[in-house]
């Protein structure tokens, strides 16, 4: 988090920094109304950083009454991800419980830093063990996945703005417990039953039989890399096909192979794909894929400080990178929650609140034993 970033002879370079104080900006927002307090997180969050003279993580404190304030923390994705965040909510947590008792601090030195797992990692992923990985991606998109035409509110603008909106649902509990119990039956996680059931969301919407959905891996193959910050998250793409008269089942079956493979040849960054295997690109749409599917299958780290009552809550993308992004989140409950994140410029909120809808319909008609994967429609 003291690290920015600047460039020599052209090049990007890394520099650590000394360790700084993180200067903590107080705004009174008491005279504010909700939607002005939405406005002024927005604006922060859009704030852009300064990659060469940072800091890339910023702190601001919004004052809404008495006794009650929100705390904005900003990061730059270069230096942090989502697994990032819960480290950063533990060791909070502890450092404030350590202070306010008048204690050192109770964090263990890290036996290694981001740098030196950056250094490993261009050691080790080179010649034949980079040519493995290489061989098996460019055996499964040498064709490339062709574009996912979902029927749209409005045809896709020759230039996007990629203007960001999402529609929120929850899987019950007792649904969740369903699925989790089809999941062992099958030998699949719950992940693949989850990944399965938006493929199949996806072939209903368009008729297509050859789907790829990316997908975020934390990237942290080792346990002493578990405690760091950093960006240390990958994608990978998800193909699979849905040809024939596939049953749930048999679905399940395609899904669980293609995500094996895939994480047996995670290491490979998403950006050298590209690279090596020079998809056709344009404007309006990413390559290989132009949807995500994300599970989060930890229940999210909560601050913990004596004598606050506190709730942790993350922030909304003012930017669609996808057509659709569907987050889903375990809780402590035994629910999902869910957030469907979709490209405003192409749907309008109704339309997505129905796939939403539709999503959920899917994952009931499953367990507790999968039926036919239904011909496509459009609903």
């Amino acid at each position: 988090m003291r690290t920015t970033f600047g460039v020599v002879d052209g090049e990007p370079v890394q520099v650590v920094n000394r360790p700084r104080p993180l200067t903590l900006a107080v705004c009174d927002a008491r005279a504010l109304d909700e939607a002005k307090v939405r406005n002024l997180v927005a604006a922060e969050a859009a704030r852009p950083f300064d990659l060469s003279n940072g800091p890339l993580l910023r702190a601001r404190l919004l004052r809404l009454g008495d006794g009650e304030h929100l705390l904005l923390l900003t990061a730059h994705h270069i230096i942090s991800d989502g697994w990032s965040t819960g480290v950063l909510i533990r060791e909070a947590s502890a450092l404030y419980r350590a202070f306010a008792a008048g204690l050192p601090s109770p964090l263990a030195e890290l036996p290694v830093q981001y740098a030196d797992y950056a250094a490993w990692q261009r050691r080790w992923l080179q010649g034949d063990v980079l040519d493995a990985q290489l061989s098996y991606w460019r055996e499964r998109l040498a064709d490339p996945p062709p574009v996912l035409e979902l029927p749209t509110d409005r045809p896709r603008p020759a230039q996007p703005s990629n203007r960001s909106a999402g529609e929120p649902f929850t899987i019950p509990a007792t649904l969740a417990r369903a699925l989790k119990e089809l999941s062992r039956a099958e030998s699949v996680t719950l992940y693949m039953v989850l990944l399965a059931a938006f493929k199949a969301l996806l072939h209903r919407y368009t008729g297509a039989t050859d789907i790829s959905v990316g997908t975020p891996i934390a990237g942290r193959t080792r346990t002493e890399l578990e405690e760091l910050i950093g960006f240390f998250v990958n994608t990978l793409v998800m193909r699979t096909s849905l040809a024939g008269d596939v049953t749930f089942r048999e679905l399940l079956a395609r899904v669980r192979e293609t995500a094996l493979g895939a994480y047996l040849h995670q290491d490979v960054p998403f950006e050298r794909l590209i690279e090596e295997l020079r998809p056709a690109r344009s404007l309006n749409h990413t390559p290989f894929f132009q949807t995500m599917f994300v599970l989060h299958n930890d229940v999210r780290d909560e601050l913990d400080m004596p004598g606050l009552h506190t709730r942790t809550g993350g922030g909304a993308s003012a930017t669609a990178k996808f057509d659709l992004t569907l987050t889903l989140q375990e809780e402590a409950d035994g629910s999902l929650s869910a957030h469907l994140n979709y490209n405003a410029d192409l749907f309008d909120q109704s339309t997505v609140r129905r796939m939403a809808a539709h999503y959920e319909r899917l994952l009931r008609s499953r367990p507790p034993t999968p039926g036919r994967v239904s011909p496509p429609c459009r609903y």
